[in-house]
């Protein structure tokens, strides 16, 4: 009885409400999550980088009723690795997880490069390959030291982004409205413009702005500390995805209209790299346009500083899963799950992420960067509809016509959008991709003599 007693009281509390949920979500997401990627995005999708985020917007809203769904099934879990193992099977979970695992490997790579990007357009006269030595020794040295971002620090850093964003939106509309009067705010081309669709461009510009959503699910690890738990995790879940579609829409409508002539950026680029670079800063020089130096000088230092946040919760992120790894003896315990004496850190795994970022960043562009990160993202997202699915369709007795539309069809849709935009990524990255998730699966094999003894366990808390 005492035994049972102190488990229970080791228990966490239910405190959370949906509007606690709602707000951690938009700070992990971060309210200029969509801007970064404006450029390349509405380049890759010929002017209609507005609709590729409002289609990825609905295939996030079905996977985020999924991933809803699975929390209360297994609340205490909090990843795909797990709903996929514990909804398909466990093999195919590690190869979710071995998927997540890449995610986690790419974000700190992509926080250097934009950080050097934003960096460079701020200081052109420092070269950008020094910014990104600078920024990946910052975020190991800080790392290494154990220095975490207080949760005070997030609440200013949204608080000022939202300004930011807020001064961009209303600089927009002014501008707007003195060249095109009233008539002009309200305009059908942003999301369709039948001189420049391509229904394939579109795809691909959705396989890339799909990014603007990538940490919704995070909401789905507080699932035993949230009041009325079944409801509100996916709920919150959902609101979160139209959050942020919606929000993130309004910016790049109105960067649209602010600037109609997409391909004007690169026109004059005579080579791939100075292509990607003028694509890098589209927003920035779009900023200018409609609030001058002022506005362009904010937004950069914002989206400078959003990025710094970022790349030292990422590689701190990342080496901590090398380390729980480690422990577990999934990998060589000995380097990966070594612990600094006096700061307590997992110092070798940070400075080995610090060493590949670096490197990786100088032979890796952002838009390659984000399309990894959706790589391994959506296929985990697939993995979870499909969890979804199994658990509550054909693990039910009765397989209703009710059930079909409550249980089935919105993870079927999730997961058929998913699909969609995870199959519109470009041939590199599933090169690239499909390179790891093979690795994955070999070692797999080998860990279990050939898919004969129990799955090693991947921890993502």
């Amino acid at each position: 009885m005492t035994t049972t007693s102190t488990q229970t009281d080791q228990h966490l509390h239910r405190v959370l409400t949906l509007k606690d949920l709602v707000i951690y979500g938009i700070i992990l997401i971060q309210p200029v999550a969509a801007l970064p990627l404006y450029g390349h995005a509405n380049d890759i999708s010929h002017g209609h980088a507005v609709t590729s985020i409002l289609i990825a917007m609905v295939g996030m809203i079905f996977t985020a009723i999924s991933y809803g769904r699975m929390a209360n099934l297994y609340p205490a879990a909090g990843s795909a690795y797990t709903y996929v193992s514990k909804g398909i099977h466990s093999y195919v979970g590690f190869v979710a997880g071995w998927s997540m695992f890449m995610d986690y490997m790419f974000i700190p790579i992509i926080c250097t490069i934009y950080c050097g990007i934003t960096a460079t357009h701020l200081f052109p006269i420092v070269p950008y390959v020094l910014w990104l030595f600078i920024f990946a020794t910052l975020f190991t040295l800080l790392n290494l030291r154990g220095l975490k971002m207080a949760s005070n620090t997030n609440w200013i850093l949204m608080i000022i982004m939202s300004i930011v964003v807020f001064y961009f939106i209303g600089a927009a509309i002014y501008y707007i409205f003195n060249r095109d009067g009233v008539q002009g705010l309200f305009s059908f081309r942003p999301f369709y413009d039948p001189n420049n669709f391509s229904l394939k461009a579109v795809a691909s510009g959705t396989a890339l702005a799909a990014l603007t959503y990538i940490g919704f699910d995070g909401i789905t690890t507080l699932s035993e500390e949230v009041k009325n738990p079944k409801k509100n995790v996916l709920l919150a879940a959902v609101l979160v995805c139209v959050i942020t579609g919606v929000w993130s829409g309004a910016q790049i409508y109105l960067a649209q209209l602010s600037w109609p002539d997409w391909n004007s950026f690169t026109r004059e680029a005579t080579s791939d790299v100075a292509r990607n670079n003028a694509l890098d800063t589209v927003i920035m020089s779009v900023a200018h346009r409609v609030g001058g130096s002022l506005l362009d000088i904010s937004l950069t230092v914002v989206l400078l500083v959003a990025s710094v946040g970022s790349g030292i919760t990422a590689q701190i992120g990342a080496s901590r899963l090398l380390y729980g790894m480690g422990r577990d003896g999934i990998i060589p315990k000995n380097f990966f799950g070594h612990l600094d004496k006096k700061y307590a850190t997992p110092n070798y795994n940070i400075i080995l992420i610090g060493i590949i970022a670096l490197i990786s960043s100088l032979f890796f562009n952002y838009e390659e960067c984000a399309s990894l990160i959706n790589f391994g993202a959506f296929f985990a997202f697939m993995a979870v509809n499909l969890a979804s699915i199994r658990e509550y369709f054909f693990r039910r007795e009765k397989k209703t016509m009710k059930s079909f539309f409550i249980n089935f069809l919105p993870a079927g849709i999730g997961f058929i959008i998913c699909l969609f935009i995870w199959l519109n990524l470009p041939a590199r990255t599933f090169m690239i991709g499909g390179a790891w998730m093979l690795t994955g699966i070999i070692y797999l094999a080998i860990r279990t003599k050939g898919f004969k003894k129990q799955t090693p366990v991947i921890t993502f808390s």
